[in-house]
């Protein structure tokens, strides 16, 4: 495909902008600043924004069915309900933060929030002691995938049987067997191992045809790969560090796409929202099962 047209969407100047989530019944984008601890709220058609507070870095959140927010905070995974602002703990992913803290996050075709950590230090090479887990509705915790040192890059495919997932600092993208039901995971196979000059896997969506899209967060790149790890697309973009993409819009025909600072004085759209055509509708994300007895 050509390169697309590639706009901002939302002058944002979030130090790490992460997480973009299509809100449909609102027909809004929300997206996190990961170190500022802040969800961003934006209304395309109106131009209207939000933002809601938290005392620890967001490293991601998901969509409920009762209208609230499954939300990665700190070690911690919180409910939180931006009507009324109250928040309570679901449960306790990580509890050596900040050494560990929660990233990347997104809820799956099992109505579970699928949350992984990383190993968060800045003077230090990250070690594979992180881990992906699966957390229901009623705060039970599985570990799922362990020896990880950037957890990140989930998404699944349209019909739910496919999950992918990415560790950053890996650097490799795996494609799981999925089994909707049940949220079992089984036959990893590892299908691409992107360059530094590629751009090393960060946030990731899958399309309505089953292709995955990647945030080349070294380069300045946003990748689509085909379920068997064939990159089908390498579009260049205006940042040099993609956070993660999300189709969003009507019929999920928009991409978004959040961006992060690599320092304070990085100039714009370093930290924006971007927003460009995809081409092709996304697929649809999940709901939390709050609504579970």
């Amino acid at each position: 495909m050509s390169n697309p047209e590639i706009r901002v969407a939302i002058e944002a100047r979030c130090s790490t902008g992460e997480s973009p989530v299509w809100d449909e019944a609102n027909s809004r984008l929300l997206f996190a600043d990961i170190p500022a601890g802040i969800i961003h709220a934006f209304t395309p058609a109106t131009g209207e924004r939000r933002q809601w507070h938290f005392d620890r870095p967001v490293g991601s959140f998901g969509l409920a069915r009762s209208g609230r927010l499954v939300v990665a905070v700190g070690g911690d995974v919180v409910m939180f309900d931006p009507a009324t602002g109250a928040r309570s703990l679901l449960a306790t992913i990580e509890p050596n933060f900040p050494e560990l803290r929660v990233n990347d996050g997104k809820v799956g075709p099992d109505g579970a929030f699928w949350i992984g950590t990383m190993h968060d230090v800045a003077s230090t090479e990250r070690k594979p002691i992180a881990a992906l887990y699966r957390v229901d509705a009623h705060g039970t915790v599985e570990r799922k995938v362990e020896g990880v040192k950037v957890s990140n890059g989930l998404a699944w495919s349209p019909d739910g049987r496919s999950m992918f997932h990415t560790d950053s600092a890996g650097p490799w993208i795996d494609r799981w067997d999925f089994d909707p039901a049940s949220g079992t995971i089984s036959n990893r196979t590892r299908i691409a191992t992107p360059s530094n000059e590629e751009g090393r896997p960060d946030g990731g969506a899958c399309d309505a045809e089953g292709n995955y899209w990647s945030s080349g967060v070294s380069a300045g790149f946003l990748n689509r790969f085909s379920p068997d790890g064939m990159m089908i697309a390498h579009i260049a973009l205006p940042v040099p560090a993609p956070t993660m993409p999300c189709f969003g819009g009507e019929g999920l025909r928009t991409l978004y796409l959040t961006t992060l600072r690599r320092s304070p004085d990085a100039p714009p759209p370093s930290g924006d929202v971007l927003v460009l055509d995809p081409g092709v509708a996304g697929a649809k994300v999940g709901l939390f099962a709050d609504d579970l007895p």
